[in-house]
């Protein structure tokens, strides 16, 4: 399943949970978000498989480039010797051979670089891809933990459900903003 899919199912889920009134959590479905993580789970390595199909392109067009390479260089050195024995002028055939060798080493040069900034460039935003769906991924997490972890805490303090208590958030932890931090 396409991880991008994933994250949207993740996102629907929280945008369909229920709001807590005077408070900016949301009650979700525990089962169906966990399910949806571990769906992820499974389309991560999913991406690396398609990562290491395209390296394995990559090898394969290298394999090929190397191939034309020196089929051309056999070419070059078969017309080279062609040269030599039908003309009578041995520098201008040995400098047309270095020449075609030489030219066919560019191109192979030039073949070789363009497979390699292809594998990069897909390789590249593969990595960016992966990269966005972990942090996604990542704060999904966070925010369910933090709306559990919310309400357990109003469960333990015993307040009314009708009442809530501004709960404080990893977030508001972390910088400092809390109701605790003041006091």
């Amino acid at each position: 399943m396409d991880i991008q899919h994933l994250v949207d199912r993740l996102e629907d889920l929280i945008d369909e949970g229920r709001h807590v009134p005077f408070s900016k959590f949301t009650l979700i479905d525990e089962e169906r978000a966990l399910e949806i993580i571990d769906q992820m789970r499974i389309s991560v390595p999913e991406q690396i498989e398609k990562a290491s199909r395209l390296i394995n392109q990559r090898d394969r067009l290298l394999a090929q480039a190397n191939e034309e390479a020196t089929r051309m260089l056999e070419l070059a050195r078969e017309k080279s010797e062609e040269l030599v024995r039908r003309d009578s002028i041995t520098q201008t055939a040995n400098l047309r051979a270095k020449n075609i060798i030489e030219q066919a080493r560019r191109e192979a040069d030039a073949i070789r670089a363009d497979a390699d900034q292809y594998v990069l460039d897909v390789l590249r935003e593969l990595e960016a891809q992966l990269i966005q769906n972990l942090t996604v991924a990542r704060n999904g997490i966070a925010r369910v933990l933090e709306e559990r972890e919310a309400a357990r805490a109003r469960q333990l303090a015993g307040s009314p459900a009708s009442q809530p208590e501004p709960a404080e958030t990893l977030a508001d932890i972390q910088t400092g903003d809390h109701p605790t931090a003041s006091s």
